[in-house]
């Protein structure tokens, strides 16, 4: 009878889950002490110890938790997980049959419908962008507006000057416009320098309408073209002659244009005295006489 009740435990060997769970009943270990210790959940500590690994995701968990339970209260985890995966075997080789990858599983794999909508929406997005900026169907056909034209300035050389052109009679904007390239420069009555550059051909400048008397020094006046709020006014001088401490105010410019309409032949030199005509002098003619006598100056009497 010894003999044979020695050899029961060869008949009915302890599966993996009851040896895990006579050595933590050894060390006076609760099931929750080894769950804290492994972080293993303890749904899955119950099931090994119950011998039921249906509930585990697969072979790999089932063992990595068992390794993980035999350190925890000092077991052989080798010996222990090569007598799980025979334990097992047949449980997850059954389970890896059922659960075989379909590629037709619509879970994983969308409808064909579906992928070419996505297809066709994709191509329709690389064409539309592709037209937008490629050519200037949705942009309209007029195209980007011209620029407006720009006024082309007065070719170099003696040229005309423009007539002038009534200005408002109470102030103005003075504007300096450069008809040839010029050197200028513009102060004003204190002497501080308000402007002062060689100017490019159709380059202009605003004179300030605050400024303290505004004068201007200037080599050409012919090359420089005065307008008060857009409307010409009278040159600054002749041409060829330079000009300095010309006032450029709104007033002054006003000023002389009027003086100039109204003595077109101010600036011109004075014409020379007619010589007397031939004939009977006062000495020699009593009949002629001046319409005047001019009176002696003091200190220079007449002698009788």
């Amino acid at each position: 009878m010894d003999g044979e009740s020695g050899e029961n435990p060869t008949l009915f060997p302890e599966k993996v889950g009851e040896k895990l769970r006579d050595a933590r009943i050894a060390q006076g270990l609760e099931l929750s002490d080894v769950a804290a210790r492994t972080r293993v959940p303890l749904r899955h500590l119950q099931a090994i110890e119950n011998s039921d690994y249906s509930g585990l995701p697969s072979p790999t968990y089932a063992v990595g938790f068992v390794k993980a339970y035999a350190r925890a209260v000092g077991a052989d985890e080798v010996a222990l997980a090569r007598e799980l995966r025979s334990e097992t075997e047949s449980l997850f080789a059954a389970r890896e049959v059922y659960e075989s990858y379909d590629p037709q599983d619509p879970v994983r794999e969308p409808p064909s419908g579906l992928a070419w909508a996505g297809a066709v929406i994709a191509a329709l997005i690389v064409v539309a962008v592709g037209i937008w900026y490629g050519t200037d169907l949705f942009r309209g056909s007029g195209g980007e507006p011209e620029p407006a034209p720009t006024e082309t300035p007065a070719a170099a050389g003696p040229a005309a000057s423009p007539s002038p052109t009534p200005a408002p009679a109470n102030g103005g904007q003075v504007t300096l416009t450069a008809t040839q390239p010029v050197w200028l420069r513009i102060y004003d009555a204190s002497g501080q320098r308000l402007f002062e550059k060689e100017m490019a051909v159709g380059e202009r400048y605003d004179v300030p309408a605050n400024a303290n008397g505004p004068m201007i020094n200037l080599g050409r006046p012919e090359a420089i073209r005065v307008t008060i709020n857009g409307s010409d006014v009278a040159p600054l001088g002749q041409p060829g002659r330079a000009i300095k401490d010309v006032p450029i105010s709104a007033e002054a410019l006003r000023a002389r244009g009027t003086a100039g309409a109204g003595a077109p032949n101010a600036g011109a030199a004075p014409r020379p005295a007619a010589p007397a005509a031939s004939g009977p002098t006062r000495g020699t003619d009593p009949a002629f006489q001046p319409a005047f006598e001019p009176e002696p100056s003091a200190g220079n009497a007449t002698i009788p």
